[in-house]
Order: C-alpha cells, then sequence, then structure tokens
C-alpha cells in the first residue's frame, strides 16, 4: 500500500506527454475523482475525438491509423461540420484517414479488487470493450474502453476519392457517435461515484451481508423505463443499448 501511494505520487507529479498536454475538459471531472482515491491512477485518457489524419509518403499501412507515422491535420474533441473536413481535405497531399476514436481511460490499481469494481462500473456505462490486465510484477491495470469506432479513407496522394456528399453522411455520423460517447462518460461518472458511496456504507456492514449484496453494479435489476442519460442503469439495460448502438456489441470482455 504505502509502495503504491510512493508510485502514485511521483506519477502524478510528471508532465502531461501527451500531445494536448493536459486532461481533456471533458473527463476533468472524473479523472480528478479517480486519483482522489488512494487506490486508482490514472495513466492515460481521452474523452473522445474527431481526428482526419494524413500518412507519409509511403501511405497507411492498410489504411490503418499509425500515429507514430502519421500528421493530424484536423483533431477536436467536440462535434464537427463538414466543411471543417472539406476545408482540410483541400489541403492534403497524401492517404487522409476520417476517424472517430472514443473514449478510453487506463487506470492503475492497487487491488484486483478494485479494478473489478471499476469494470463492473464500465460495463454498465456501456464500455463493453473494457478489461483488466496483470502484469509478472503484479501491477493491475483497468482500460475503460468501447467499441464503437469509426475509420474511414478519404483520399489517396491529394485526390478526394468519394463525394462530399459522401463526407457529409460520415461527418454526421461520428457526431451521433460522439454525442452517444459524452452520454456514456456522464453514465460512467455517475455510476463511479454511486458505487464509492456504496461501498463505503458497506464497510460498516456485516461481512456475510457484504457477500450477499457484492456490488450494486452486478447485481441485475429490472428495467426502469425513461431513465435519464447519464443517469446509472442496470446491466441488461446496458447491454441492449449497447447492441442498439453498435454492430460490434458481441465482442468478448476479458474480466
Amino acid at each position: 500500500m504505502a509502495a503504491f501511494r510512493r508510485w502514485k505520487e511521483q506519477r502524478l507529479a510528471r508532465a502531461d506527454e501527451s500531445r494536448k498536454g493536459s486532461v481533456d475538459e471533458a473527463i476533468a471531472g472524473l479523472v480528478q475523482l479517480l486519483n482522489g482515491q488512494e487506490r486508482f491512477c490514472t495513466t492515460s485518457s481521452c474523452a473522445g475525438r474527431l481526428l482526419l489524419a494524413q500518412a507519409p509518403a509511403r501511405g497507411f499501412n492498410g489504411y490503418e491509423v499509425q500515429k507514430k507515422n502519421c500528421s493530424w491535420l484536423m483533431v477536436t474533441h467536440q462535434l464537427c461540420a463538414k466543411e471543417d473536413v472539406m476545408t482540410v481535405l483541400q489541403k492534403a497531399t497524401g492517404d487522409t484517414v476520417f476517424k472517430f476514436e472514443p473514449f478510453i481511460l487506463h487506470v492503475q490499481c492497487q487491488e484486483l479488487q478494485d479494478a473489478q469494481l471499476l469494470h463492473s462500473v464500465a460495463i454498465d456505462s456501456g464500455f463493453r470493450n473494457s478489461g483488466i490486465t496483470v502484469g509478472r510484477r503484479g501491477k493491475i491495470m483497468m482500460a475503460v474502453r468501447s467499441t464503437h469506432c469509426l475509420e474511414v479513407p478519404l483520399s489517396h496522394m491529394g485526390k478526394l476519392m468519394v463525394t462530399e456528399e459522401y463526407v457529409d453522411f460520415l461527418v454526421q455520423i461520428a457526431n451521433r457517435k460522439m454525442e452517444e460517447n459524452m452520454k456514456r462518460i456522464d453514465r460512467f461518472y455517475n455510476c463511479l461515484q454511486l458505487a464509492l458511496k456504496t461501498e463505503l456504507s458497506m464497510s460498516n456492514s456485516p461481512r456475510e451481508m457484504i457477500q450477499k449484496t457484492h456490488s450494486v453494479y452486478t447485481h441485475r435489476r429490472k428495467r426502469k423505463p425513461d431513465k435519464e442519460p447519464g443517469v446509472c442503469t442496470s446491466s441488461e439495460n446496458k447491454e441492449e443499448s449497447e447492441t442498439e448502438d453498435d454492430p460490434e456489441a458481441n465482442l468478448n470482455i476479458f474480466s
């Protein structure tokens, strides 16, 4: 416990090495909430972004964006307009790919049970590609991830390969994904707050009661109608909404 605390202090004292150099505003409160707990330490994060990437002269490797080998012609953590994308595409000289990357968060956890708590919250919040990894030296990492990505090549050697109408269509899809992404972040934040409060109240309960309830997030409840966006709901509801929104919803989860 003391070793984790020292490591966390050193980690949080480091300069932010991301391109932006700071935590995205949309998730600043969430990151602060996690780092305010002794057992959690965030190591990397992104609130989600829309970007237009351009490959070097040799082009993309199978049109997969390699961050180290490409330049970002446009990046935003907000909704964007077709005109923004078209303006940038007119200046492109190489192969470009339009991409939506959803929220991602990596958290190092002090104990495995801490990571399991975050995993339950993430799954219930719609981040069904989340998982836990344990290193050889016992390093416990929890990754919060989603599956509703988007990646489409638009131009080759500076020549636009699709119509402007299709670019408009893609932007609309990407914006809807960004809106859903922000809703899931809100749900995650609210569910995490509830989980921490529930765990605190259970800490003074008899051990038998704790074992029976285990976690409010692993107990499946009946669906309640007209849930507000950002309100924590049961696992069944999240699986249903994820399946409707995401064709990749059947991806296996590491638990």
